[in-house]
Order: C-alpha cells, then sequence, then structure tokens
C-alpha cells in the first residue's frame, strides 16, 4: 500500500458540480415563487373586482327606482352625495374600482328592465407579461327586489 495513495474526502470538481446542481435547483424556486406571486396579485384582483360589482348590484337593488346605466366609467360622478343615493352609490363604485385596480379600469352598465349588465375590464398585463393584456368581467343579475322562487 505504500505506492498508492489513499483518497479521503471530496475533490474540488465534485464540489463544483454539486453547487451548480444546487444553484440551478434554487433558480428555479425562486422563479416558481415569482410566478406564485404574479398569479396571486392576478387573482387578487379580480376577486376585488368581483365583491366590488357584487356590491354595486346590492345597491340598485336597495335603490330600484332609480337608473344605473352608464356608458363609460368616465361618466360616473366625481363626487358622492348621501341626498341623492344613485350619485352616491356610482361614484363610491368608480372610486372602489380604481383603488382595486388602477385608474385605467373601464367599466359600463347596461340596464334592460330588472337585467342588469357589468362589464369590467383592467390591465392585467402584471400576470400575463403582455404589456396590453385586459382583463374583463361581465356580470349579469336580475336586480328586482321580489322574493321567493323565480319563474
Amino acid at each position: 500500500m505504500a505506492g498508492k495513495a489513499m483518497q479521503s474526502g471530496m475533490t474540488l470538481i465534485e464540489v463544483m458540480v454539486a453547487l451548480l446542481i444546487f444553484s440551478v435547483g434554487i433558480l428555479g424556486v425562486a422563479m416558481l415563487q415569482l410566478n406564485a406571486l404574479k398569479y396571486t396579485d392576478s387573482s387578487m384582483r379580480s376577486l376585488h373586482v368581483s365583491f366590488i360589482a357584487h356590491d354595486l348590484f346590492e345597491r340598485i337593488r336597495a335603490n330600484p327606482r332609480s337608473s344605473y346605466a352608464l356608458a363609460s366609467l368616465s361618466q360616473a360622478p366625481t363626487s358622492g352625495s348621501l341626498a341623492v343615493p344613485r350619485q352616491q352609490d356610482l361614484y363610491d363604485f368608480a372610486t372602489q374600482l380604481k383603488r382595486a385596480v388602477g385608474d385605467d379600469a373601464e367599466a359600463s352598465i347596461a340596464v334592460a328592465g330588472s337585467s342588469v349588465t357589468l362589464t369590467l375590464k383592467w390591465d392585467d398585463s402584471r400576470a400575463s407579461q403582455n404589456a396590453a393584456q385586459k382583463q374583463t368581467l361581465t356580470l349579469t343579475a336580475d336586480v328586482s327586489a321580489k322574493w321567493g322562487p323565480r319563474p
């Protein structure tokens, strides 16, 4: 055994290969975390918009004599008035929507009898990596104040 050297430990090449494999794994986990954050933000915005839309539907149900038709969000009142519920409701709607998804949010409200269709659009480019990506949510609800089963 005097002629053969005994190896103990690891060589520098083995350590570098292990570090390379470890680094690739860490980068993969970091990318996974980054994507999770982007999609969580997109989901949170969609949830907020849905809550805002349902809040408006409830306000319309509570004030059935007023017409809430709105061709675009720019037509919404710029200030609220507690004396005029429709004006306060649309002001709150526009303010909440812009606060939740940004000033570039778009909305329209179409009223046909007791059926109200609400169309909302907002910038979702952060999640899709497409600069012009708009998310759209269209909801239709019967806002009549009738109780019981519908025919």
